[in-house]
């Protein structure tokens, strides 16, 4: 059986030495790209979830690599879509999400968990503004110095 979600995630925005930027497509919701995010599980700090996301999303092992993920401080709060409200505990209407990212160099390959995304893109940083579902995916991306 599956754990109920606690309303807490990471956002962790994907970006290569050109400034572009990696968005994911979503396996639920063919229209909602989107960077690496994920639930921080019980007991679990949202830099390791961060950690955990990236390399269950995108296959991308930060931690092998020698690459760090940086903590933005920024948190963001948002309402969870109503299609998506069974995933969380009783009750949950907004989720609390702390912001990470990575620069990551240009030749690392990326391979999508099937289970949750079913395409990938790279995009300048206005174009990954652009497309992204996510008004706090939007805002973070244009953040990125």
């Amino acid at each position: 059986m599956t754990m109920l979600r606690q309303p807490a995630s990471v956002l962790v925005v994907i970006y290569n030495e050109n400034k572009e930027f990696l968005l994911l497509q979503r396996k639920d919701d063919s229209d909602f790209w989107q960077s690496v995010t994920g639930g921080i599980d019980h007991g679990e700090l949202s830099l390791d979830t961060a950690y955990r996301e990236l390399k269950e999303e995108t296959g991308i092992d930060a931690k092998a690599l020698n690459l760090k993920i940086k903590q933005h401080n920024t948190q963001n709060q948002y309402e969870i879509r109503p299609q998506w409200r069974h995933r969380y505990i009783k009750g949950a209407l907004i989720n609390t999400e702390y912001v990470f990212s990575i620069c990551i160099p240009n030749s690392t390959p990326v391979t999508l968990c099937d289970e949750e995304h079913t395409d990938f893109i790279w995009l300048s940083k206005e174009d990954a503004a652009k497309k992204v579902w996510s008004q706090s995916n939007r805002k973070e991306i244009l953040a990125i110095s």
